[in-house]
């Protein structure tokens, strides 16, 4: 296969300064002024779809994201059979005249390290273009949705490609086609596929009467919506049941989730990297309300993504009673006021960090086949044998873990705890800040770790809070970091 599935990668700094970087030319075709309507889509109305060819056939779709990567489904690029793979860009019709198109061989495949076959997870793919393309009115880069973009129940997008029509009758199309479907939310798509079928890294559009839809063809094509004055990519096309079948959406793989991966893959010294622009649905999400069997109650309706730094950033990660800088064994009250002690039956068996008023952020091994018995959070708290005034203890309402953990590869190894209640934040208790996607931690930087952890391997535990042994970052692996303890 010519399929590369990367582990490692190049090195690379991600970030949102990706923003500013195709923000003057990302998402604006200069002949689309559409708001809505059509079948056929006008020549240069969306410059980033690309066609991908096999020996000179159209078999799925794409989308530029910058003057030389291409964005896809790993599904398009699983077991290909041998033969000439080429991008068209700028392409109109697969059988008539194209005098806008350009075509490319591809460089690099690469597919996602997680993608799987069976419950299609992960279904994404970039392609390095042989060379760059220049762009012009027809070959325009999208862009994409950043991390932290929330997507409703109900927003209008467009779907582009050169799939079969209504329900999948007949051939491929000769002219590109476009349609505006609704998107469904996950609770409610879940309800569809099957509880546990929907993660949250897709998301879902189409309408509930059916006939309108992605079909074989458009397979590794975008979802896009229009967002002041730009096109921003949400989706890419990944599967479905059928085509436009009353009741039953299409689902795509949610593009907001992979900013890290993408930028981990693309080289980000070419000079023209991939644009970012946030999406933020208004209102309600009704899609929480959505109850079928086997599907737990929604929580609460937010806006999730960088709103939340402005709101904690006057309180998170600002310990009055902490000002330092290195050294130490016992930590000092109230020096690391967002450590949590989780207990079960009353003997600490965890750590945790407090996250906002009501939620704790930990490990997924940590829940993994809990034994029966009381299980609290224990936030304030310095000893667990002694004294603790500013103590303040919790049930718990909700334990999520993420739905990818893996216990064989401890992969995803995250959690989150909601308090019974909220906790008011003093000077022994308060929130950490949190890195924002993209953040960068290279070989060598100082961190902290706390807690009630063995003082050596098969030792005794400590009494107190540790102060925070101190290690340096090591090597930082798609989503592992490992570190290397300090001596001091």
């Amino acid at each position: 296969s010519q399929v590369q599935k990367i582990q490692g990668g190049e090195s690379f700094t991600a970030g949102f300064t990706f923003i500013t970087v195709l923000s003057s030319v990302c998402g604006q075709p200069p002949l689309n002024t559409r708001i809505v309507g059509g079948m056929v889509a006008p020549t240069g109305y969306w410059p980033w779809q690309v066609s991908l060819q096999l020996s000179g056939k159209h078999f799925c779709g794409g989308s530029l994201i910058n003057n030389e990567w291409v964005l896809t489904a790993a599904h398009c690029l699983d077991d290909l059979p041998d033969g000439n793979l080429t991008v068209s860009l700028g392409r109109q019709t697969q059988n008539g005249s194209n005098p806008h198109e350009v075509s490319r061989t591809i460089a690099r495949l690469i597919s996602h390290e997680s993608f799987n076959t069976t419950t299609t997870r992960d279904d994404i793919a970039l392609l390095k273009l042989s060379s760059p393309v220049t762009f012009s009115n027809y070959i325009l880069p999208v862009c994409l949705a950043a991390p932290g973009s929330t997507i409703h129940s109900g927003e209008d997008v467009w779907i582009t490609g050169w799939a079969p029509g209504e329900t999948g009758a007949g051939g491929l199309p000769d002219d590109l086609m476009e349609v505006e479907i609704p998107t469904v939310g996950n609770r409610q798509c879940s309800c569809h596929y099957g509880v546990g079928a929907i993660t949250d890294n897709m998301l879902c559009a189409g309408f509930q009467e059916g006939g309108k839809d992605t079909c074989q063809g458009d397979s590794g094509g975008p979802m896009v919506i229009k967002y002041e004055n730009r096109w921003i990519q949400l989706g890419v096309v990944s599967f479905g049941t059928g085509c436009a079948r009353p009741g039953i959406p299409g689902v795509y793989t949610r593009v907001s989730s992979y900013m890290i991966w993408i930028n981990g893959v693309i080289d980000t010294t070419t000079p023209k990297q991939p644009g970012y622009v946030p999406f933020k649905s208004m209102g309600a999400n009704t899609d929480l309300s959505v109850t079928c069997p086997g599907l737990t109650p929604g929580g609460e309706s937010f806006t999730a993504g960088f709103t939340f730094i402005t709101v904690l950033s006057s309180v998170c990660g600002q310990p009055p009673l902490n000002t330092r800088i290195v050294g130490g064994m016992v930590a000092p009250t109230g020096y690391w006021p967002w450590q949590v002690s989780l207990q079960l039956s009353g003997k600490h068996f965890c750590g945790g960090s407090l996250i906002n008023n009501e939620w704790v952020l930990t490990a997924a091994h940590c829940l993994d086949d809990l034994p029966d018995g009381n299980l609290t959070v224990s936030l304030g708290r310095q000893t667990q044998n002694g004294s603790n005034p500013h103590e303040v203890s919790r049930t718990i309402a909700r334990l999520i873990s993420h739905e990818s953990f893996n216990t064989t590869t401890t992969r995803d190894d995250i959690a989150l705890l909601k308090l019974s209640s909220p906790v008011t934040f003093s000077n022994y208790i308060l929130p950490v800040c949190l890195a924002a996607p993209g953040s960068t931690i290279h070989s060598g930087e100082d961190v902290w770790i706390t807690g009630w952890g063995y003082l050596s391997e098969r030792g005794r535990s400590h009494s107190d809070v540790d102060s925070g042994i101190h290690y340096s970052t090591s090597t930082f692996t798609n989503e592992v970091l490992i570190l290397q303890k300090v001596s001091k």
